[in-house]
């Protein structure tokens, strides 16, 4: 396991700020240390700091279409879902976009996947889409369709889409461009 939490163990906050000062794990986030120098990297590293982080974080949006490959664009922040109580640690250097969504929204359409030892939660790819389309004023309309377009291309479920559009109250809006890519 490439990363450590302090919470783990009794008294192991101390050693493993003894440790971080000596140069031989690097501090991720309060109480959060990984070992650089025995981790095998991937490309969605950032994705599993921000997990072990916050664990209650829930990748989505621009971040979700790139890990499902529905999107060419690479975000230069990971965008986050937390409910409305949820605190971010300062600590973290990596740059984060924020969404607080509801229970309800937050809770479906979420999977789970193993990146470098630690648990991701990602919203599946049906629930991503139906966010582009909930946040098309916000991010563009284009993301949305090309999202879409995407997912259709993959030929992907239909029925996970309607499920996703029906409780992001977006299916009335995704119609015309639904029936336009069939």
């Amino acid at each position: 396991m490439q990363f450590e939490h302090a919470r783990t163990q009794p008294g192991s906050r101390s050693r493993l700020a003894r440790r971080a000062r000596a140069g031989s794990l690097e501090r991720v986030a309060r109480g959060v240390y990984w070992n650089p120098e025995d981790a095998e990297l991937t490309e969605y590293h950032d994705l599993a700091v921000v997990s072990a982080a916050i664990p209650k974080a829930v990748i989505c949006l621009l971040s979700a279409l790139q890990f499902h490959g529905l999107t060419s664009e690479w975000p230069r922040e990971i965008w986050i879902a937390l409910d409305r109580q949820s605190r971010v640690p300062q600590s973290l250097k990596i740059p984060l976009r924020i969404h607080r969504f509801t229970k309800p929204f937050l809770l479906f359409g979420i999977e789970e996947h193993l990146i470098e030892g630690i648990t991701v939660r990602v919203t599946s790819p049906a629930k991503t889409v139906a966010d582009c389309f909930r946040f098309r004023n916000r991010y563009g309309t284009d993301l949305a369709v090309e999202a879409l377009r995407d997912y259709l291309k993959r030929k992907l479920p239909l029925e996970p889409m309607h499920q996703a559009a029906q409780l992001c109250r977006v299916e009335k809006v995704m119609r015309p461009y639904f029936e336009a890519l069939l």
